[in-house]
């Protein structure tokens, strides 16, 4: 099968008086697509999945499909939680609403033994018959996804094609490559984009595409092509909107950065998460000044 890799966008969800605004999601997926990303990620945790109700993404992974019905941009779904019932649950919804992959984080505050991280994946992968991408990122869930249990997984569950990496480690992306050569490995760290794709990886699934999704289409495409002085010259000319996005808790600094460039009419986040400090909203504005935003 043709699993989705390249250039991904970690979406964040638009609200209006508490309330999902379907009609901004959908404008925020079509100008996506018309910069020119390869896969469009609803509700994962920069769309703050632990807090819209399970309607909401249901909803959103909906909206998602529809706006990329057509064109060449594929949806790769969020459909994580810290149940494994409940993630089988969105895994199986979104494979039928027609995603063409699924992201799957690990299981947080639960901290389940590798094992327990082994049957996790394994339930959700033989529910669907759609690519499965694992997502590792221990500074959020407070658990490790370890490269043994990265290949046992692949082992076990055949659509199981891919990684989001966000340990923060460059050291276990390439264990994992030497390891585990079977499952791409896609960035899930803005910062360390371009090591990750000139280590041999496959893509990214980013948060700062919210913002500039051509500028890293075309890094990826780069280094997909073995460009790496031109992924490289990409990737450093980002550092400076890529460092301030993370000052606060993600995704706190990209909304209020959309929402300062005029991509979001409304700054709102579902408590716990609140709006960012005068300082961070000035430091924001300060590193979008440097860029030029396409509408």
């Amino acid at each position: 099968m043709n699993f989705p890799l390249g250039s991904a966008t970690a979406l964040v969800t638009p609200f209006k008086n508490g309330k999902l605004d379907e009609a901004q999601y959908a404008n925020l997926i079509k100008r996506q697509i018309r910069l020119g990303i390869d896969i469009i990620s609803p509700m994962g945790t920069t769309g703050e999945s632990p807090t819209v109700t399970h309607d909401e993404h249901k909803r959103c992974i909906e909206i998602a499909i529809e706006c990329a019905k057509g064109t060449t941009a594929k949806v790769l779904a969020g459909a994580g939680s810290n149940s494994t019932a409940e993630a089988v649950d969105l895994a199986k919804f979104a494979a039928k609403a027609g995603a063409d992959a699924i992201l799957v984080i690990t299981p947080y505050y639960n901290k389940p033994t590798q094992e327990g991280l082994f049957e996790h994946y394994k339930a959700i992968a033989n529910a669907v018959d759609v690519g499965v991408m694992l997502y590792n990122v221990p500074g959020r869930c407070a658990v490790d996804l370890k490269t043994t249990t990265v290949k046992q997984i692949a082992n076990a569950c055949p659509n199981v094609y891919a990684i989001k990496e966000a340990s923060g480690s460059l050291e276990r992306c390439v264990e994992l490559g030497v390891n585990v050569p079977n499952v791409s490995i896609l960035s899930g760290d803005d910062g360390i984009n371009y090591p990750i794709l000139a280590n041999g990886g496959k893509g990214v699934v980013s948060v700062t595409s919210n913002l500039l999704p051509n500028k890293l289409k075309e890094m990826t495409d780069a280094a997909a092509k073995g460009d790496y002085l031109g992924a490289k010259k990409i990737n450093d000319a980002l550092y400076a909107l890529n460092s301030v996005l993370f000052i606060e808790t993600n995704p706190i600094p990209i909304k209020a950065a959309m929402y300062l460039a005029g991509l979001i009419e409304n700054l709102e986040f579902r408590l716990p998460l609140t709006n960012p400090s005068a300082d961070t909203m000035k430091k924001l504005e300060a590193a979008l000044a440097q860029y030029e935003i396409l509408k």
